[in-house]
């Protein structure tokens, strides 16, 4: 949950998100009883059975969302069955060794634990961009274009959190920009995702100092300053350095959830109801016969052009001026084109004469095969549930657009 200013009022309706721990009962009844059904006739009647009410602990303790925590009964919490069956002696597996927990042990904590040693450039970070990611986020990280729009936006130029506040209130309005350097409340998640995935689709290929390097690049682009220092082309970016980041956005989400108090003071948020809604805790005649209060939009955007549609078709194509088109250039931009349109990903990039002349060496059947069933990083199709005819059609484009 953001935190702005206000933040009590809401656009239209109220809505609360609230973590619900699985124990956690909002509202337990205080009378549960629990009678077996009588069983046919020619069976002998048993007696009834009766579930006790809930028995809440002593001390009263809460819920994440403020809701009561019951203990379990004789197998049973509140109206629901609990499996109490010893579980142990387990066969299923081994136990990691201790690299193996290594090798997948590489995330990195907002206070530095698991951040390697290392050292990067931003001027390095420019340059394995250019080469890994540049294709799927965009120049500059302004966004993936084409069949690659899918990709999120890295940065908007600025490291301002001013936007996050923006609720469309007016038609012209600009809405919330969440980039790295306006939203991302940590530089950690940066270095631990870059790290372990990505390059899509070569996750965990880089090495500490060329995610040193990204990492510095992406900041540098976002306008982040570290202790006071612009990050220009010859900024290298080291363990002493990053654990000085301070992001613009590093206080602007509530609840706290970190550090060892981090389930404690969610549970003492949720658990006051002046933090959220009207400030009274109410599952029922909430109201009391009065009108609620609705806030609704100061200006409703409604003056589309063309108006809006709720046809969900897509529109028909004008083929009519731009003449035939080829039947596997559709499928190649919408799922073929985010690894092919660019030797990075390790696949014959369209226009390459050379790289698909060194494919075809194997003849065309068996690169229908490799296709069809999947070879190296590439899913069976492309990861595409289209017939193999229209798979085909789209090698076939590839293949005629790099002679």
């Amino acid at each position: 949950m953001y935190t702005f200013e206000k933040y009590k009022k809401f656009i239209s309706s109220a809505v609360v998100a609230s973590v619900v721990l699985m124990s956690t009962s909002c509202n337990g009844s205080n009378d549960v009883e629990q009678k077996a059904t009588a069983e046919p006739a020619k069976a002998e009647a048993k007696p009834a059975e009766t579930v006790a009410a809930p028995v809440a602990p002593a001390a009263g303790e809460k819920g994440i969302d403020g809701g009561a925590v019951y203990q379990t009964v004789n197998g049973m919490y509140t109206s629901y069955a609990v499996n109490e069956q010893e579980k142990k002696d387990f066969t299923f597996g081994r136990a990691p060794t201790a690299t193996e927990i290594a090798a997948w042990d590489i995330d990195v904590m907002p206070d530095g634990t698991g951040l390697p040693e290392g050292e990067g450039s931003v001027e390095e970070g420019d340059e394995l961009y250019e080469e890994k990611c540049a294709m799927c986020h965009g120049d500059f990280g302004s966004g993936g274009k084409g069949s690659r729009s899918t990709y999120p936006t890295l940065s908007v130029g600025e490291a301002s959190i001013d936007s996050l506040t923006h609720q469309r209130t007016t038609p012209d309005a600009d809405g919330p920009k969440r980039v790295i350097g306006t939203y991302w409340p940590y530089a950690s998640t940066l270095f631990w995702y870059i790290q372990s995935g990505m390059p899509f689709p070569h996750p965990k290929s880089l090495s500490d100092n060329e995610t040193y390097a990204l990492v510095a690049y992406l900041l540098s682009i976002n306008e982040i300053e570290i202790d006071g220092e612009s990050l220009d082309d010859e900024y290298v970016l080291n363990r002493e350095k990053f654990l000085k980041i301070k992001m613009p956005n590093q206080n602007g989400f509530i609840p706290n959830i970190d550090g060892p108090t981090g389930p404690a003071d969610a549970k003492a948020f949720y658990a006051d109801p002046n933090n959220y809604g009207n400030g009274t805790r109410c599952m029922s005649n909430c109201l009391n016969g009065e009108k609620p209060n609705i806030v609704r939009p100061m200006n409703i955007i409604d003056d589309f052009e063309p108006p809006m549609s709720t046809e969900r078709m897509l529109p028909a194509e004008n083929t009519e001026e731009a003449g035939p088109v080829h039947p596997g250039k559709k499928l190649y931009e919408a799922s073929c084109a985010v690894c092919h349109a660019t030797d990075a990903m390790g696949a014959p990039n369209l226009g390459n004469k050379e790289a698909w002349a060194k494919v075809l060496d194997k003849g065309i059947d068996k690169v229908y095969a490799n296709g069809i069933s999947g070879v190296n990083a590439m899913p069976p199709k492309g990861g595409t549930t289209v017939s193999d005819d229209e798979f085909k059609a789209a090698v076939d484009y590839m293949i005629e657009s790099s002679k």
